[in-house]
């Protein structure tokens, strides 16, 4: 399960709709508590740009200086990288088949779709180890 407090889950959504047409993304922060399943606690998220050359709109792109920086960033203030979120525009917020290729097992995933401009759904998922598919993760807001 990950729990996202509601300022962050609306910043989440203001990037999805600031970045409308192209997908937007960001990295999570946070703590991961008790046992080995435990609760991902969100406790900061941080907006990349886009770094995808070419069809912004459907996919988006965090180069690995870019996950350099956002792994020291998680570092420097004690916290852990939770994940990744992206936006889907004009599709609904579950994983493509790019998002299975490019993903690891691990992260969680928070998805919002963005229909004409408004974010809508937003959901979280977890790829399995295999890398085969992705598991939804329960979100829960704080």
């Amino acid at each position: 399960m990950i729990q996202i407090p509601e300022p962050l889950l609306e910043a989440i959504r203001r990037h999805g709709r600031e970045s409308y047409r192209d997908e937007a993304c960001g990295v999570l922060f946070g703590n991961q508590a008790g046992s080995e399943h435990g609760v991902k606690e969100v406790q900061h998220v941080q907006p990349l740009a886009n770094s995808r050359d070419g069809e912004r709109h459907r996919r988006f792109l965090i180069t690995p200086k870019d996950y350099q920086r956002a792994e020291a960033e998680a570092t420097a203030r004690g916290l852990t990288l939770l994940g990744f979120y992206h936006s889907h525009p004009d599709h609904p917020a579950f994983p493509s088949g790019y998002d299975l290729d490019h993903g690891f097992p691990f992260f969680s995933y928070v998805i919002v779709s963005v229909q004409k401009g408004e974010p809508t759904e937003v959901r979280s998922f977890v790829m399995k180890e295999d890398r085969s598919a992705f598991d939804t993760e329960e979100l829960r807001t704080a």
